[in-house]
């Protein structure tokens, strides 16, 4: 059975390993490397938005909402970050961190939420579409990466129920 919780510092390990796993593809940040320490990594985070998906006890997925920026009237609008372990992708691990995502983070106020995605990450892309984000655009060549410049699809989602007054 699926459990999404809040992340805690013992899930650490394997919140690394998960982020690593990504980043080894190539294809799910410009990150080189995951923070050294469960601090840093949640340094950004917004409190009550920081899940990890577990089964039989063992951490498979995570997921974290951080500020856009520091000025009041972005005060609702977060950056999400989603990454699940290669050997549950694909068996709605996904779909649940991001539904409880979007949940926790609509109860704290939040009316957008954004997500850059590089292109070949088809997979993600569906996800957030599934869920409600849209494209709004292509950053291109954004950033490079080993070299090489990359694209960026820049998706949001508004909230139906958080801002709409």
């Amino acid at each position: 059975m699926l459990n999404i919780r809040e992340a805690q510092e013992p899930d650490w390990p394997r919140i690394k390993a998960i982020y690593e796993d990504g980043i080894a593809t190539g294809n799910s940040t410009f990150a080189s490397g995951a923070p050294e320490s469960y601090d840093a990594w949640r340094s950004k985070s917004v409190a009550g938005c920081t899940l990890v998906a577990e089964h039989d006890g063992i951490v498979i997925g995570w997921c974290k909402l951080t500020q856009t920026s520091d000025q009041c009237v972005y005060a609702g609008v977060g950056e999400v970050s989603i990454y699940v372990d290669p050997d549950h992708r694909g068996k709605g691990v996904g779909d649940a961190l991001l539904r409880a995502l979007i949940e926790a983070s609509e109860q704290r106020g939040f009316w957008t939420l954004v997500s850059g995605i590089f292109p070949e990450n088809q997979a993600s892309v569906r996800l957030h579409l599934k869920n409600g984000f849209r494209i709004l655009g292509t950053r291109e060549r954004i950033g490079k990466m080993k070299g090489v410049w990359r694209d960026v699809l820049w998706l949001e989602r508004r909230s139906e129920v958080v801002g709409v007054d």
